[in-house]
């Protein structure tokens, strides 16, 4: 499925350990990591969920209502979401930088991304959690993993 548009966004840490993320399109979303390595949100529009990180580089976006969508994360502050809509992350590389791997998102680096499922059975998804925490054991810990500049969960328009 080829992206039908794209979406920058910002991110501010606020003094309370949250996050606000500023979405090119006029949403808003408040983001806050749990305990369990997941991030609970709720924007401006009247949604809410869970964000869970699966494996390596796939998130599970779960709607308050129900609704599931996944997205893949493909670097560079990019995140490519089941209905075609892709994401980046203009915090992450201010000014020149910013401008120019925004314009290269939508072309060329976007090949490299393969679309994330539309559908992974309960089964396909606890297989990719014991993955995820067999990489993390075998980790040396050392990163700084803040979640507050990656690409978890940055889409809650309309996916379908």
């Amino acid at each position: 499925m080829p992206v039908h548009r794209q979406i920058t966004y910002t991110d501010e840490l606020l003094a309370d350990g949250t996050a606000h993320r500023r979405y090119s399109d006029g949403r808003e979303e408040w983001r806050n990591r749990t305990p369990a390595g997941t991030v609970s949100w709720q924007d401006s529009q009247g949604n809410a969920g869970v964000d869970e990180p699966l494996g390596k580089a796939l998130v599970k976006r779960t709607f308050r209502d129900g609704r599931v969508v996944y997205g893949r994360e493909g670097g560079y502050g990019r995140t490519l979401w089941s209905g075609g809509v892709l994401t980046v992350n203009r915090s992450s590389f201010g000014g020149r930088v910013g401008i120019i791997l925004a314009a290269v998102a939508g072309g060329a680096l976007l090949t490299a991304m393969a679309m994330p499922p539309d559908v992974l059975t309960a089964e396909q998804e606890e297989e990719l959690r014991r993955q995820a925490a067999g990489q993390q054991s075998s980790s040396d810990g050392g990163s700084d993993d803040s979640g507050w500049g990656d690409d978890s969960g940055d889409d809650s328009g309309d996916f379908g």
